[in-house]
């Protein structure tokens, strides 16, 4: 079993340099003395602060998702099964009364396909009910739904068939989109088709060697059990079928986004991408190679979406031959991970830059066990992205990772994230001191002065 101390989906990607620093790219060119444009620390009205959930990390028993099976099977690199995880599926007002309190008005959260679909074509009608329960308890306390359509979790029957390797994936993928905006598209403020459909992209790049054959040893092991030649989770593959599942999730995410459009045309569809705010050392920088690596083709494909969804956490620095070492000052959250607020606005910038798409941060947030870097993190990163929006950058909104502490995949418990602490006995919420940082932007619409 792979040690998996050694790697963190976002502890890799999540930790986001020092706090009061940013990295100077070489080859900037030199810049005119000029009066410093006044700062705006007003947001613009109707703009969206929220938190951030996903269906299999909050809700607990999702045992018909792939994530389940390999949370269990041996050998697996998960740390610890999910198990109850937050009980978020009974206790799912809490979380929408706990965004409320922080000060925020939006809660993004996602809908679990294996619950809807347990076994292939047959949709669950009290399961589209609950999901509908909470989209209209967010409007009963003020809250815009970002809901998303696939946050990872597939279900078993689809992962034995191969997942997004699989041809027939995007048509169905597609289907659920179809039934589930039938009952659900009413009620949301904005949706997405997918999450993070480049991670593998990243994860081949991150990941050492060890967790790498780990993950195949796993997904092997998983196969045998049900008896089939391929087992492919949402976010787990082998890094040969990543090519084929790609095309597979571009076809998915336009056909699941015409299928939503079908049903309710001025819904705003956008897809989420993980997006490093990737910086260029020395001469010769394979920085532009990497973005290449990293996001193609999805740059393209989200052309003309509504919006793109960005999840930054932190940035990578590529000099000629590869990522450069993080510096040996700077602020660390979990595992060693860089805290690098000013990544946010430079993840958004490229983003933009490199879509035309108006910019939901749909994820932005850090790996640490001391809350007050959180809280300094917090203003921080929202400065930058401020700033990337008086340069003319739309930005819709900023909703955080996470509201919860919640399960981390691989990690289990053990990576804490969330404005909120959760008991693991009773389940009770608190929040945290950065969530009133947070809540306090929030509500005055306006970074402090």
């Amino acid at each position: 079993m792979t040690d998996p101390t050694t790697v963190t989906r976002r502890s890799i990607l999540g930790g986001t340099a020092a706090l009061a620093g940013s990295a100077v790219l070489a080859g900037a060119p030199a810049v005119a003395k000029m009066a410093p444009k006044p700062f705006n620390p007003n947001f613009p009205k109707g703009f969206l602060w929220g938190a951030a959930t996903a269906g299999h990390q909050v809700e607990g028993n999702n045992t018909n998702a792939d994530s389940w099976v390999l949370e269990n099977i041996k050998p697996s690199i998960y740390s610890e099964p999910s198990g109850d995880a937050c009980n978020s599926f009974e206790l799912w007002r809490a979380d929408l009364d706990l965004v409320k309190a922080i000060g925020l008005d939006t809660y993004r959260f996602s809908l679990e396909w294996p619950r809807i679909e347990p076994a292939q074509g047959q949709f669950s009608r009290a399961m589209l009910d609950y999901y509908k329960a909470i989209i209209d308890g967010c409007h009963e306390r003020g809250l815009t739904p970002v809901v998303t359509f696939n946050h990872y979790t597939t279900p078993i029957w689809f992962a034995v068939m191969g997942g997004w390797t699989n041809p027939q994936a995007p048509a169905l993928f597609a289907r659920f989109c179809e039934k589930a905006a039938q009952a659900l598209a009413g009620g949301i403020g904005y949706a997405l088709t997918l999450n993070e459909p480049n991670i593998m992209n990243v994860l081949k790049v991150v990941l050492p060697p060890q967790a790498i054959a780990g993950q195949h040893a796993m997904l092997e092991a998983a196969a045998r059990a049900h008896g089939t030649a391929k087992f492919a989770a949402g976010n787990s593959i082998d890094i040969d079928d990543i090519p084929t599942a790609t095309r597979n999730l571009v076809a998915g995410h336009k056909a699941g986004r015409a299928a939503i459009k079908a049903v309710r045309p001025d819904l705003p569809v956008g897809v989420s991408l993980s997006m490093f705010d990737d910086q260029a050392s020395g001469p010769h920088s394979i920085r532009d190679h990497m973005r290449d690596v990293l996001y193609s083709p999805w740059l393209d494909a989200v052309k003309g979406d509504d919006f793109l969804g960005v999840q930054n956490y932190e940035r990578m620095v590529w000099d000629d031959k590869g990522r450069v070492p993080v510096p040996a000052d700077a602020v660390r959250g979990v595992r060693g991970a860089e805290i690098y607020p000013a990544s946010l606005g430079g993840s958004v910038r490229y983003a933009h830059q490199a879509t035309g798409c108006p910019i939901m941060v749909t994820e932005n947030g850090a790996s640490v066990d001391d809350d007050t870097i959180r809280a300094r993190m917090i203003p921080a990163a929202l400065h930058g992205l401020k700033a990337a929006m008086d340069d003319g950058v739309p930005v819709l909104g900023y909703i955080h990772w996470s509201l919860l502490d919640n399960f981390e995949w691989i990690f289990g418990y053990k990576v804490h994230m969330g404005l909120a602490s959760v008991d693991p006995v009773t389940f009770a919420r608190t929040a945290k001191p950065s969530a009133a940082v947070l809540g306090a932007i929030a509500r005055g619409n306006a970074l402090p002065g």
